[in-house]
């Protein structure tokens, strides 16, 4: 090859080829830190129409935003007709800024179909919070939850856009690890759903007086004379235990039973149970022990001696009518002091 023709070679090292056109050659080491020298044409007489090609930083936050949205609808999932989902992204600049990017995002594409989302930066330092939606309620609910459920970590920004469906905050010392996601899921959740007619119980829960009747019909009520008598009677193979569950204010007001074992209705489980390592009595290591509960009147001691017959202490009961009954019938009681 001659010295001519290998000048003239457009894959000559550090010369570009001859082109013929409104074209002006850059090569790439100019436009990149690649070492390679191939050349670059670009148009001289480039069109005006052509500037829309040339992609600001507003545009490049703009599509961050889109594809976080998008990346957010395909988590959603469903209660009462409510779409819900949370993201995590990196912290960017301006947070705020851009989480109400990600906000319009959302709401443009889902419109009017409910729903309910947050979006959180993560990062070290101080990061972002937004919830939106379609319901300024639900978002209200969702941002008053969060904020007691991360106590102390989540403070709103002084300025909320008008309408209540963006709401942003400041989110302090939280690495939003995956508990707090999670907590954040459930948060969305609870507020997604339809607000219950207060004065309609929820399926599946039960009034007192339906508590009260399931756990006595477990029970073989006695009578303050009966338990006086099995408390006398030495014939019996096992422990009989009389247990008073009432306050102290109420012990103190209307006094007591002799002999009696004082043992307050918070602790009552923890006391009896024979698999309680924290607390346990030391006589309470078998499951046959008679425990015959009273409280003042005799409700709250039937509730007592049903949890009792659930941890297995099968022998467990209360006396009808309580501490009155006891003290109408004449028997022993005892002034607290």
């Amino acid at each position: 090859m001659t010295g001519s023709s290998a000048s003239s070679s457009p894959t000559s090292y550090g010369v570009s080829p001859a082109v013929e056109g409104p074209f002006q050659a850059f090569h790439r080491e100019a436009l990149s830190v690649s070492s390679a020298t191939t050349p670059v044409f670009s148009p001289v007489d480039r069109k005006e129409d052509d500037t829309a090609s040339l992609r600001t930083l507003d545009d490049v936050r703009d599509q961050v935003a889109s594809r976080l949205a998008v990346r957010a609808i395909r988590k959603l999932k469903t209660v009462d007709d409510t779409r819900y989902a949370v993201s995590l992204t990196l912290s960017k600049s301006d947070d705020a800024g851009f989480l109400r990017l990600v906000a319009a995002h959302l709401q443009r594409v889902l419109g009017d179909r409910a729903h309910l989302m947050a979006i959180a930066t993560t990062g070290t330092g101080d990061t972002s919070l937004a919830i939106c939606g379609t319901d300024p309620v639900q978002v209200q609910r969702a941002a008053l939850l969060s904020t007691s459920k991360f106590m102390g970590h989540i403070l709103p920004l002084a300025e909320q856009d008008e309408g209540g469906t963006v709401w942003l905050a400041r989110v302090r010392e939280l690495a939003w690890t995956a508990y707090d996601e999670t907590a954040l899921w459930d948060v969305l959740h609870k507020c997604a759903q339809q607000l219950a007619d207060p004065s309609r119980p929820p399926p599946g829960s039960r009034g007192i007086d339906e508590m009260l009747a399931e756990a006595r019909t477990r029970l073989q009520r006695v009578t303050p004379r009966q338990a006086l008598d099995e408390l006398q009677d030495t014939s019996l193979a096992v422990p009989v235990l009389l247990v008073d569950i009432r306050p102290a204010a109420q012990r103190a007001t209307h006094g007591g039973i002799p002999g009696a074992m004082i043992i307050e209705r918070n602790v009552l489980e923890w006391r009896f149970d024979p698999r309680s390592l924290d607390g346990r009595l030391d006589i309470a290591t078998r499951y046959d022990l008679r425990v015959i509960i009273f409280c003042q009147e005799g409700y709250t001691s039937s509730l007592a001696a049903a949890s009792l017959q659930d941890i297995g202490l099968l022998n467990a009961t209360d006396m009808r009518g309580g501490f009155k009954a006891w003290k109408d019938e004449g028997f022993p009681v005892q002034l607290e002091p």
